[in-house]
């Protein structure tokens, strides 16, 4: 069969380009290997309002803003327009530009504002970004798969749906990796994806692209999925805020994923989430989805508002929590810096009054990783496997090792395998208690065992991939960069490190020992965070806790008296 996804990918490229109009392209491009992060404040093309907009403010705030009539909608919209816009040119990081359809929408909805007085919800006029598989009518879903590209969905997803009906504005969708299997955005319709902290850097998968548009500001809400670390370890490559919720927290239905239809239920579940430059905003994000109550249209979706997502029952005022640390899963020992993150995050964590303590996970946690890629390989990609051969698309290298179908588990071997998960989350549970059986509020632990690391070079999905498969929700804090203090250490002079663990561990020890560590320096350091299952409220407020502590200044206040009661009052309208 001649190969005809070419002409597909430069058709989907031309189009994509086209969306950006003259006056919002750069004069030029670097040519060197550098931080672009700050071009869109040094390249003439945002006016000092719209760098204003995108760098002062951030979600939680332009929706108070705009409900005070502060700011409008189409001010607010264009400025992330123009701002996505830059961010795709520096960094290749869109999929499907909107910026035609959002303006036409805040026009809407500085319209609606005017003429009722109130906004139609807790995201009124904030721009909003979506992972590329998400539906929207009208617009292609193609996942970076050129047999998928060109055929415009009839339907919306019902997360995009919601996010309308709160108000937001929809202006992009963010690029992925082919597959959506591997964990670094590159795909041959698309191209890939760059790290604008350093373009040396994986930008992290499968949601890279919404990790990129976080960090360059050109949304302040962007929307990953996640089912092996894909919102955690894109938020850690480009430094900012990640939360994976529990499954059927979130609606994740109605998306294009190139797998067969309702295989998905069958093993092990992904979710969406929010990745976001500023912490409050992703839990503006959940509780917004929350108060939306979407059992109502997504049959799947577990019931629960925002206030009962923490089981231990807490007022809302702030009160000093039992954090424990996870230093290993015992496939893949942490970098001599990594290590020392989280020892300084727990000494950060103890002088700002929380109790702290390490934790031995139970032996079967060393079997987390085979059984998660288990139960996501059940089907076999056989699926993907017949988009790709549709039109002779080649498998991208990061994936060339591992990507084959293969036949399909048998019920018989599923089923095992689901015991073996029931199993391990029952031993899990042990986490949850202190020695003295009293309850911990929260663990943090590796997003990974090494650092940011180059190109196609990722090596462990061990430390994100273990939450999904036990359905814990977690989420990525920035705690610092890397500096030249951290290029000193041995793996032996970690605790347990003197012998490799295992294969997992041989691959991770090439990114440390006989490597260029100088290629760490500037690149985010970060620590993930857990909570027991379905506890997204109690998430945040460990999240909090830790960014608190280690002196973080995009937390954001506690949401205001005012915001909330406009969630309130806009949260029964949808």
């Amino acid at each position: 069969m001649p190969e005809i996804w070419q002409p597909i990918a430069a058709r989907k490229q031309r189009e994509r380009d086209a969306c950006i109009p003259p006056a919002w392209r750069l004069k030029s491009l670097p040519t060197q290997s550098t931080n672009v992060t700050s071009i869109p404040r040094t390249c003439g093309i945002l006016t000092k309002e719209e760098l204003d907009i995108t760098e002062q403010y951030d979600a939680t705030s332009l929706a108070r803003a705009i409900a005070e009539r502060q700011l409008q909608c189409v001010d607010v919209t264009r400025a992330y327009c123009k701002r996505a816009a830059i961010a795709q040119q520096l960094t290749n990081c869109l999929t499907e530009p909107l910026f035609e359809q959002a303006m036409q929408r805040a026009e809407w909805l500085d319209h609606q504002l005017k003429r009722t007085g109130q906004p139609i919800g807790p995201l009124h006029g904030v721009p909003v970004s979506v992972k590329d598989g998400f539906q929207i009518a009208g617009t292609d879903a193609s996942i970076g798969i050129a047999s998928l590209a060109l055929k415009p969905s009839t339907s919306t997803s019902p997360l995009v749906s919601l996010l309308l009906s709160a108000g937001a504005v929809i202006h992009c969708k963010t690029n992925i990796p082919q597959t959506l299997m591997a964990l670094d955005s590159v795909n041959n319709v698309f191209g890939r994806t760059l790290n604008p902290l350093n373009n040396k850097w994986t930008a992290g998968g499968s949601s890279g692209g919404a990790g990129v548009v976080a960090a360059m500001r050109a949304s302040p809400i962007a929307v990953g999925t996640d089912i092996g670390g894909s919102i955690r370890v894109p938020a850690m490559c480009n430094g900012v805020y990640g939360v994976k919720p529990s499954s059927y927290r979130v609606p994740y239905e109605g998306q294009q994923s190139g797998h067969l239809p309702g295989a998905a239920q069958l093993g092990i579940e992904a979710s969406a989430g929010p990745i976001c430059a500023s912490f409050r905003d992703c839990e503006l994000f959940l509780k917004t989805v929350a108060e939306a109550k979407p059992w109502n249209s997504s049959p799947g979706i577990i019931p629960g508002l925002w206030g009962s997502m923490d089981a231990r029952g807490m007022s809302s005022a702030p009160r000093p929590l039992k954090i424990g640390v996870l230093y290993s899963d015992n496939l893949a020992t942490p970098h001599p810096p990594i290590h020392n993150l989280l020892n300084s995050t727990a000494d950060a964590l103890r002088k700002t009054a929380h109790t702290v303590l390490p934790l031995t996970p139970p032996s079967s946690i060393s079997a987390a990783q085979s059984l998660a890629n288990g139960l996501m390989g059940l089907e076999g990609a056989g699926t993907m496997a017949d988009h790709l051969a549709a039109t002779s698309e080649p498998v991208i290298p990061w994936l060339k090792p591992t990507f084959k179908a293969r036949a399909p588990r048998t019920l018989h071997q599923a089923a095992a395998l689901h015991v073996r998960r029931e199993q391990m989350m029952k031993d899990m549970l042990s986490l949850w208690r202190a020695p003295d059986g009293s309850e911990i509020d929260a663990l943090i632990c590796p997003v990974a065992p090494h650092c940011v690391p180059p190109i196609d070079s990722w090596k462990s999905v061990g430390y994100t991939s273990m939450w999904v498969l036990l359905d814990c929700p977690a989420g990525t804090v920035p705690i610092r960069e890397f500096v030249e203090e951290d290029l000193k250490g041995e793996m032996k002079d970690v605790p347990g490190g003197a012998e490799s663990l295992g294969r997992f561990d041989d691959a991770n020890r090439t990114l440390w020992e006989g490597a260029d560590r100088s290629v760490y320096l500037g690149s985010p350091l970060c620590v993930q965070v857990v909570a027991p299952r379905l506890q997204e409220k109690r998430l945040c407020d460990a999240m909090r806790a830790v960014a608190e502590a280690v002196g973080r200044d995009d937390v954001g206040d506690v949401m205001s008296a005012r915001e909330s009661s406009v969630n309130e009052m806009v949260g029964a309208k949808l």
